[in-house]
């Protein structure tokens, strides 16, 4: 396999070098992360405190996260066509708007359960789309600042990972003291501040069309590109790269385990052991804090480290010990011991991936890619929350549990002993993404797949 000999830009081409469009990509992204780690403690216990029911609680994550999938794998094109920055405005400003009926029909009487998963339905429909666009424009960010592309995903790791910590601790604060319907209107109020970060803090000249000149002007003498055709070629590219697909069906597999996890394993275990709403925030935040720190040390050393190593390093430490020691019924000083570990090991996975993914798709063809990549690596999110929810009802948590951990040990460590990941640290430095044209031949990775264990959240 041959890989791409494009020239990375170092800059766009342009005045000089300017970190705004990177602090506002940034920005908008900790808002954005913050509102959904928020939610994403208050719907779930919204749920099982007006039910009762874990299926029920799994049947809305499945809600959420299916249009969230299904919607994302098909507005790549679109995304590329009409360029990031307005999709991701829009996108967010109707986010707003379903958040926050969801807590306004409420407090009316006016939320019979179908009605609730509908506007989850639609928060989810919108988010697809927006995370994509503002992940998409981190390259072009990265060439405006004249940042290497590990240190601007690792920085986007930190800003994600520092929202995730802030967001958990907000949410299970709101939910323990207030109600979880304060922590909804919250998440209504950061989509909405997000849009407006975005489509107000960013030049204007931010996030244009990627799509090249001649297919996208008639004048040129070339009809333009159509949405089909486009999308046909994010999925040659993508099937083409052995690396890229190995990684998606790994990452897949332990991202429905991790929205089983989150969204009722916990909930579940924080309502039987007595713990309550607040211990859900409170791993969360450690996990989150600890993750942070993974990613500002990714951020500044991870283009001198083996990505391989590290990489599954990370998901040794992040992986099976979380569902063990819930198992357990460890004391809750140990339970923070181990998801802060674990969370420094998961800091150090997406900067890994978002580099390799920036480095081999050709900069035309991000969005395509990205949103393929990540649909199906998120695929099996959707059904976590359901699978999580009937295991629990069937055989009881400490099971599901034990089953959830086994089956992620196994994932992550069968699929290291392939002899594709050598390519991750092989072709490194070579820059199919960040050239005007590149080849489909070069080694790729999952789309920036959220690998980390906050799937209904990444990432």
């Amino acid at each position: 396999m041959t890989s791409t000999t494009t020239t990375a830009r170092t800059a766009v081409d342009g005045p000089g070098r300017s970190f705004r469009p990177l602090a506002g990509v940034l920005a908008a992204s900790v808002v954005s992360v913050t509102g959904t780690r928020v939610s994403a403690i208050a719907l779930p216990w919204f749920v099982l405190a007006t039910t009762g029911s874990a299926t029920m609680t799994g049947l809305v994550a499945f809600a959420e996260m299916a249009p969230y999938v299904a919607v994302k794998a098909l507005t790549g094109p679109l995304v590329d066509r009409l360029g990031p920055r307005a999709v991701s405005w829009t996108t967010d400003a109707v986010s707003a708007v379903a958040a926050g009926l969801v807590p306004l029909l409420h407090a009316q009487g006016l939320l019979p359960f179908w009605v609730l998963l509908v506007m989850v339905a639609v928060i989810g429909a919108m988010r697809g789309p927006g995370d994509l666009a503002k992940s998409v424009m981190v390259p072009e960010a990265a060439d405006r600042a004249r940042v290497p592309m590990e240190r601007a995903t690792g920085l986007s790791g930190v800003t994600e990972r520092l929202a995730s910590t802030v967001g958990p601790a907000v949410g299970g604060g709101l939910v323990a003291l207030v109600g979880p319907l304060a922590g909804l209107a919250v998440n209504a109020g950061t989509f909405a501040l997000g849009s407006l970060i975005i489509a107000v803090a960013l030049p204007r000249g931010m996030g244009r069309s990627a799509v090249p000149a001649a297919a996208a002007d008639p004048s040129e003498g070339e009809q333009p590109a159509g949405y089909w055709r486009m999308f046909r070629e994010g999925f040659t590219f993508l099937r083409s790269e052995p690396l890229l697909l190995t990684v998606t069906v790994m990452v897949g597999i332990t991202n429905l385990i991790d929205a089983g996890f989150t969204t009722v394993l916990v909930p579940v275990w924080a309502r039987e052991s007595g713990n309550g709403p607040a211990a859900i925030g409170l791993v969360a935040a450690v996990m989150g804090a600890t993750a942070v720190v993974g990613s500002l040390i990714a951020a500044a050393v991870a283009s001198r480290l083996p990505r391989r190593t590290v990489f599954f390093a990370g998901f040794l430490l992040c992986g099976a010990p979380r569902f063990l020691v819930l198992a357990f019924g460890a004391p809750m000083w140990l339970v923070l011991a181990v998801f802060a570990i674990g969370g420094f090991g998961a800091g150090f996975l997406n900067p890994i991936l978002g580099a390799v993914l920036f480095e081999r798709v050709p900069r035309h063809l991000l969005g395509r890619v990205h949103a393929l990549g990540d649909s199906l690596a998120w695929a099996g999110i959707p059904l976590g929350g359901l699978v999580a929810g009937a295991a629990v009802a069937m055989v009881g948590l400490i099971p599901s549990l034990l089953a959830s951990g086994a089956l992620y040990f196994a994932t992550t460590t069968l699929a290291g002993l392939r002899p594709e990941w050598r390519e991750m640290d092989r072709l490194r430095g070579h820059a199919g993404g960040a050239g005007e044209v590149g080849s489909a031949d070069g080694a790729g990775n999952a789309g920036g797949a959220a690998a980390e264990p906050e799937p209904v959240h990444s990432a």
